[in-house]
C-alpha cells in the first residue's frame, strides 16, 4: 500500500474538524483561526507564520501546536510535525477528549511517513487502550502490520475491525486491497468470500458486485452491477466500466463511461477510469484529453492523480519536452512522490 493512501483512510476517520480551531473562539485565538484557513488554503508557510504569531499573543497552545503540525504535514515535514503533534498532547488538562484521539492519529500518521512505524504502532496502541471499540485504530494498526509482514498481528486486527461492524462493506474492500497490495491476495479474498457467503440480505447490488469483481467473478459482477448503475451514480458506473475492462471489451467500457459524463455528471473519477482505458487501447490523445477534462472540474479532489496521468499521456504521445515540464510543477506541489522523481529524472535523459 503506498503511503499516501493511509493519509485518505485518515482523513475520512478524524472526529474533529478544522473547524475546532476557529469555531466559537475566533476571538480568543484570531491566528490560530487564520492558520487554519491558510492551511484550508494550501498555504501552509502562511499558517505556520499564524502559528508563529499565536504563540506570541498566548493564544491556545494545544490548538496552534496541533495546527502546526497540520501545517509541517502539508509541507512533508514530518519530523516536525510529529515534534508539533507531541507538544499539543503535552498540553492535555489530563481529561483524554475527542481532540487527543484526533491528534493522536495525525501524529501516528506523521510517524509513519518518516518510517517509524513502531511508533506509529504505539500511537494506535494509545488510542485502542482507552477506546477499545475504535474500529479505525485497529484497521490502521493492521495496515501498518501487514506491510512490516506482521500478518498474523495484522489479520487480529482486521478480524477485529470486521466484528466491531460486520456490515461495512467498504472497510471490507479496504482490507482485502490492502493485503493484496502486500502479497496476501488469498487472505483478502477468505474476507470476501466469507461475507457472501454469510448471506447477501444487507448488501446492495453495488455491494455485491464489487465484492465480486475483487473475487474475480466478473459476470456476476457485470450483472450486480448493471443494476446499480441507476442506483449508485459514478461509483457503481466506475466499477461497472472496470469489470468490462477486464474481461477485454474496452469499447463497451469506453461506451460505459461516455454514457455517464454526456449525461451532464461528470465525474473526475470516471473522466480518470477513461482516460486509463484508452491508454490501454492506445487512445492517447483521447486519454489526454479525459485526464484534461476531469482536472477541469473545480475541487475535484483527485488533482495528484491527475497530473500524473496527463503527464503520462504526453509521455506516451512521446511530448517528452511538455512531460518533462509538467512532471517539474508536479513536484514542486507533491515534493514527497519518490516514483515520480525517479520518472523526472528519466524523462531529463529524452
Amino acid at each position: 500500500m503506498k503511503k499516501k493512501k493511509i493519509i485518505s483512510v485518515l482523513a475520512a476517520v478524524l472526529t474533529v474538524s478544522f473547524c475546532a480551531a476557529g469555531c466559537g473562539l475566533v476571538s480568543k485565538n484570531e491566528n490560530i483561526a487564520a492558520g487554519m484557513a491558510a492551511i484550508q488554503a494550501l498555504d501552509y508557510d502562511s499558517a505556520i507564520a499564524s502559528f508563529e504569531a499565536a504563540k506570541e499573543a498566548d493564544e491556545n497552545p494545544r490548538l496552534l501546536y496541533r495546527g502546526e503540525g497540520l501545517a509541517y504535514m502539508g509541507k512533508t515535514q514530518y519530523t516536525d510535525a510529529a515534534a508539533a503533534f507531541e507538544t499539543a498532547l503535552s498540553y492535555s488538562d489530563g481529561r483524554v477528549d475527542d481532540m487527543d484521539y484526533d491528534i493522536n492519529y495525525y501524529l501516528a500518521t506523521a510517524y509513519y511517513k518518516q518510517g517509524e512505524t513502531d511508533k506509529a504502532v504505539s500511537a494506535y496502541n494509545a488510542i485502542i487502550a482507552l477506546r477499545p471499540e475504535e474500529r479505525d485504530a485497529y484497521y490502521l494498526r493492521g495496515v501498518i502490520y501487514t506491510e512490516s509482514g506482521r500478518i498474523e498481528e495484522a489479520l487480529a486486527d482486521f478480524d477485529k475491525t470486521i466484528s466491531l461492524n460486520t456490515r461495512d462493506y467498504d472497510r471490507l474492500i479496504d482490507i482485502y486491497c490492502v493485503l493484496d497490495e502486500n502479497g496476501y491476495k488469498e487472505s483478502g479474498q477468505e474476507y470476501l468470500q466469507g461475507a457472501m457467503e454469510s448471506g447477501t440480505k444487507y448488501m446492495t447490488n453495488y455491494e455485491k458486485g464489487r465484492i465480486s469483481y475483487y473475487l474475480e467473478d466478473y459476470e456476476n459482477a457485470r450483472n450486480y452491477l448493471e443494476k446499480a448503475r441507476d442506483e449508485e451514480g459514478y461509483e457503481a458506473v466506475l466499477f461497472l466500466g472496470k469489470t468490462y475492462e477486464t474481461l477485454g471489451d474496452y469499447n463497451y467500457a469506453i461506451s460505459v463511461y461516455n454514457t455517464f459524463v454526456d449525461s451532464g455528471q461528470e465525474s473526475p473519477q470516471v473522466l480518470n477510469q477513461m482516460g486509463l482505458c484508452k491508454l490501454q487501447m492506445k487512445d492517447y490523445q483521447g486519454a489526454l484529453e479525459a485526464f484534461q477534462r476531469a482536472m477541469n472540474i473545480e475541487g475535484n479532489g483527485m488533482m495528484q492523480v491527475l497530473k500524473m496521468n496527463e503527464v503520462v499521456a504526453y509521455e506516451k504521445l512521446e511530448e517528452y519536452k511538455k512531460a518533462s515540464v509538467l512532471l517539474d510543477s508536479y513536484l514542486k506541489t507533491y515534493p514527497d512522490d519518490e516514483e515520480a522523481k525517479r520518472e523526472y529524472e528519466f524523462l531529463k535523459t529524452r
